[in-house]
């Protein structure tokens, strides 16, 4: 609420005769006034005399008074006020005494009902003045001041003393109100109608003026007082003044003045005030009350008080979160390019902009201030602040003086940053990316400063799947920071700044649809109601004070909607149907819903029905002060609901979520179903080969199950039986991974990145996890294909399994569907495919059972490719009649049909590291490699490699194959610098060797 009386805002600049500000308080010229009273007539007289030096011009603010008599040392001299000002240049140093009056009635506008500054008023309810109601110089000054009212009256002003004295007719009072300090202006209460409580703490003298019917709410407002003095006692230093009133006001008001703060009557019976504004108001005591603001230089006191009251009541709830978005919100939905300001240009608040700015922004200029030098260097320097500057005009250099001292460093950038220039930053991720890396998970992203770059210390988390998270402290100056860590788990999303820490710019998923949003509209456009036009009459014109324009359902374009946001008036209203789901049943009197404009999500849709024109009329207004709302209903005028819709909290990214299965109807997690699938001897989980995503899922499962059971084995595709040594060899640690991929001939007889299963044979070799090869050699399969089973020779039959079930008819009009959609052909063709696909599945499974009855202690996770899976019919069944064991089967991405499968996991996409490529096509004949082609754009050609090459080595490593040339790429890096040798054949003069540097991609 604004502290200074309406003339320290609007009068002119004013010149006197002053100290220098350091000076002591003491030396601050007197003041002295004496005023009386014709309350019929609502009038002001008094007598202003100021000590004046010779030749030193003075200047005082006279607003609408009419000066009746100006005299120096009982002289009258000839003066005159214009233009709300007056100057007068002594001849000789003495006492100037100004006579003067002023009539303040009843404006009838609502008593200056804008923003908390009323215009001085006298009349049968009392006096109240808070405006240009004397001589006001500009200077600070020492005022004593005498005030004849009539008897029954008591009286407020700023004093740290107050005599009562009746006149000798007994028919009038007359109070004296001294104070020691110098203020830059005084304050009169008077009334007949209070009875005051009074109270003491520690010396203090506390007072509650309450109207007599509201005298029951005055010990209340004490216990609090209290509460508050004791607080910012301990928080900064002694209350600064002897006194303390409460003052009730018949305006409407909600002023803090040194040793007073005055409350409109509607304000005090709100039973919130004592929890929030009345500690707002103390706090003034200290700040703009004691040490004053130097207006020229920017209001810094609202928003340290929003920022150590408001905020700081609500954080001690654990709720100061959601009050700093809740300042964002307001500044998003209020300020825009036409009313931006900075801190120093703020003076007080005038509108909803200019609170978010002086108020809200200025809070969280006093919150990073905070998190930046701790809380006891904060602390430290608000008290040198108030020993440096009390009773003296402060500025935003004090604070920046003072904090840098409690600091030690220097904050001239901060300051310069947040309180000189206008606007705050906006911030957003980018490049976001999340990497599988053996068993840890890497994080790469970037934080974007689009505009002007500030200097940011933000807190960046990362959100674990299965709970818990990690944060790191991120220092950003640039317009693009990128940052990456490495984590153990697998996160879920990242989220940048999710406490508000940091005065900024929301993203629109951080901001609802609330009603601040649609005041902050420069001109909504208020859709007319189809019926009952008369109701709306008062919603209509509320609007149209604040820009609205009207117009008929059937005339708004889509050009009107995607430019503007709506009010649209009635729940039957056709243009509903074009924006938002329809709104019915609103049964309330009066009904607020908003929704996102789905044209343009800056603006929002505003959709109200009200029942009766009487309803319209004990609501609209209201409305207005309910900014941070997305839904109210009101009967009768009184809010009965209030609702806020949820938005973003933080600038977020999701990087994984927790993988999503369909059990039946039941939905459950990626966690459940290992829970679920840990009793069963075998766990099948299918895959897409390519997909990182499917082999995460993989991985997952077999960390669940080994964490249940050690006992344990994986059953891999992958790899064929006659090189199970190799795995064996591998997973004990007697070779390393390259002997073991070479000895595997894993490039040779697998055409996926080994990276895809690195995590999960990585994982088996650290846990001594046994990995049995399930598939037969791929020449068999191939041949089988081509020309079927009966084309095996004697040997190659040896290999195959003595039992093959081709029964299951479901399966092979499954098999023929995928045959005819991919390769097509004559029904030879098919009998040939359709025979390798039983063999591949016959064979996985005699594997499986052949390791288990080897091992009757040990599960298995079988890893396949989903259609070996599938209904079971690939090899679960088959190794089920093999040996009865009961199993589960878990599919990725597969559609949800009955008996698919036990489990089906939607996993997100996922990225992970890849071998780098060369870009070209190799052929093998006689222990040589040679380039057959290149694919587009590729990085071998822009080498100068070229078709016809014969590879001889790469890094020194000779090129006999290209599983060789495989396998030397898997070792290297994105961005390694490959050297190449090769043999190129010259027509006339013969082969040359050649050797190329190729940076890999």
């Amino acid at each position: 609420m604004p502290i200074r009386s309406l003339i320290a805002i609007t009068m002119l600049i004013l010149s006197f005769t002053m100290p220098a500000e350091g000076q002591q308080a003491s030396a601050a010229p007197a003041y002295n006034l004496e005023v009386s009273f014709d309350i019929p007539n609502s009038k002001v007289m008094g007598v202003a005399k100021v000590p004046v030096q010779a030749k030193q011009e003075l200047r005082l603010a006279t607003g609408e008074l009419r000066i009746i008599q100006v005299s120096l040392n009982d002289k009258r001299i000839d003066t005159a006020a214009k233009d709300g000002s007056m100057t007068v240049l002594p001849s000789e140093s003495g006492i100037l005494a100004i006579a003067y009056e002023g009539v303040f009635k009843s404006t009838g506008a609502g008593d200056g009902r804008n923003y908390g500054v009323t215009p001085n008023l006298i009349d049968g309810r009392g006096i109240s003045l808070t405006g240009a109601w004397y001589p006001q110089p500009e200077a600070l000054s020492v005022y004593s001041l005498s005030a004849t009212l009539p008897h029954g009256y008591e009286a407020v002003s700023e004093a740290e003393s107050i005599s009562i004295t009746k006149t000798e007719a007994g028919t009038n009072t007359i109070f004296t109100f001294l104070f020691p300090h110098p203020l830059d202006g005084i304050h009169l209460i008077a009334t007949d109608r209070y009875d005051v409580l009074q109270d003491t703490v520690r010396g203090i003298e506390l007072s509650a003026y309450f109207f007599r019917e509201d005298k029951k709410l005055a010990e209340t407002y004490l216990q609090h007082a209290r509460k508050y003095i004791d607080l910012y006692e301990k928080l900064l230093t002694p209350y600064p003044y002897k006194r303390f009133s409460i003052v009730e006001n018949f305006l409407p008001t909600g002023y803090s003045m040194p040793t007073f703060t005055l409350l409109g009557q509607d304000v005090v019976k709100l039973p919130f005030i004592v929890e929030t504004s009345l500690g707002h108001e103390i706090l003034h005591q200290w700040f703009g009350n004691s040490v004053y603001i130097d207006f020229e230089k920017g209001n810094w006191a609202e928003g340290l008080t929003t920022y150590l009251a408001d905020h700081l009541y609500e954080e001690q709830k654990g709720r100061g979160w959601e009050y700093r978005k809740q300042m964002l919100v307001d500044y998003e939905s209020y300020v825009n390019e036409k009313n931006e300001l900075s801190l120093r240009a703020f003076r007080e608040r005038t509108d909803f902009a200019s609170k978010a700015i002086g108020y809200g922004k200025g809070a969280m200029v006093f919150h990073m201030l905070k998190n930046m030098m701790g809380e006891d260097g904060f602390y430290q320097a608000l008290k040198n602040v108030i020993a440096e500057k009390r009773f003296q005009r402060a500025s935003w250099d004090d604070f920046e003086r003072e904090c840098g001292k409690a600091a030690k460093k220097d904050l001239r950038w901060f300051f310069k940053q947040w309180v000189e220039e206008k606007g705050m930053p906006s911030l957003r991720l980018g490049d976001v990316d999340l990497l599988q890396s053996g068993d840890k998970y890497e994080v790469k992203f970037a934080v974007v400063q689009p505009s002007k770059p500030y200097i940011l210390s933000l807190l960046a988390t990362d959100a674990y799947l299965h709970g818990g998270s990690k944060t790191e402290l991120l220092t950003i100056d640039k317009e693009k920071d990128n940052f990456d860590g490495l984590l153990d788990r697998i996160p879920e999303k990242i989220s940048l700044d999710e406490n508000y820490d940091i005065a900024r710019r929301l993203t629109r998923e951080e901001v609802p649809p609330v009603i601040a949003r649609l005041l902050g509209d420069e001109k909504p456009i208020i859709v007319l109601p189809v019926n009952r036009r008369d109701v709306y009459t008062g919603v209509v014109e509320a609007f149209k004070q604040r820009g609205g324009v009207e117009r008929e359902a059937g005339d708004v374009k889509n050009s009107d909607v995607k430019s503007a946001s709506l009010i649209i008036l009635g729940q039957d209203n056709p243009l509903i149907g074009r924006l938002s789901d329809r709104v019915n049943d609103l049964f309330a009197g009066f009904s607020v819903i908003m929704r996102e404009n789905p044209w343009n999500p800056q603006k929002v849709v505003c959709i109200i029905h009200a029942k009766t024109r009487e309803e319209v009329v004990d609501a609209v207004r209201k409305i207005f002060h309910y900014g941070k709302y997305s839904a109210l209903t009101f009967d009768r005028g009184r809010n009965i609901s209030k609702k806020t819709v949820e938005s973003e909290r933080g600038i977020t990214m999701e990087l994984r979520e927790e993988p999503q299965v369909v059990d039946l109807s039941t939905l459950k997690t990626l966690k459940k179903v290992i829970e679920g699938a840990a009793g069963k001897k075998i766990v099948y989980v299918g895959e897409y080969h390519d997909r990182v995503s499917h082999h995460n899922v993989q991985l997952q499962v077999l960390q669940g199950l080994h964490r249940k059971d050690p006992k344990i084995a994986v059953g891999m595709e992958m790899f064929q039986r006659p090189f199970q040594k190799a795995l064996d060899d591998y997973i004990s640690g007697s070779i390393d991974e390259r002997e073991f991929l070479k000895s595997s001939e894993y490039f040779k007889r697998w055409g996926f990145d080994y990276n895809l299963y690195k995590p999960i044979i990585d994982f088996c070799r650290e846990q001594k996890i046994p990995v049995v090869a399930l598939n037969i050699s791929r020449e068999i399969v191939e041949k089988v294909a081509q020309k079927g089973l009966d084309s095996l020779s004697d040997e190659e039959k040896k290999e195959i399994p003595p039992n093959m079930d081709f029964s299951d008819d479901e399966y092979r009009e499954r098999l023929k569907e995928i045959f005819n959609r991919h390769r097509g052909g004559g029904e030879r063709s098919f009998d040939f495919f359709y025979q390798a696909q039983v063999l591949w599945d016959e064979i996985m499974s005699q594997s499986i059972d052949e390791f288990l009855k080897k091992n009757p202690d040990r599960r298995l996770v079988g890893i396949t490719g989903g259609g070996h899976l599938a209904y079971g019919s690939g090899i679960p069944k088959r190794t089920f009649r093999r040996n009865g064991y009961e199993y589960a089967v878990i599919l990725n991405d597969a559609d949800v049909e009955q008996d698919i499968a036990d489990y089906i996991v939607f996993p997100k996409p996922l990225g992970g590291v890849t071998a780098p490529k060369l870009n070209a096509l190799f052929t093998e004949e006689h222990g040589k490699v040679s380039i057959a082609n290149f694919s587009e754009g590729s990085i071998s050609k822009k080498a100068g490699l070229k078709i016809g090459d014969v590879l001889l080595s790469l890094d020194g490593t000779s090129m006999k194959s290209v599983e060789d040339v495989k396998l030397a790429l898997f070792f290297k890096k994105k961005n390694d610098i490959l050297r190449v040798k090769v043999m190129r054949k010259r027509f006339f003069l013969g082969d040359t060797e050649k050797e190329f540097e190729i940076k890999l991609p």
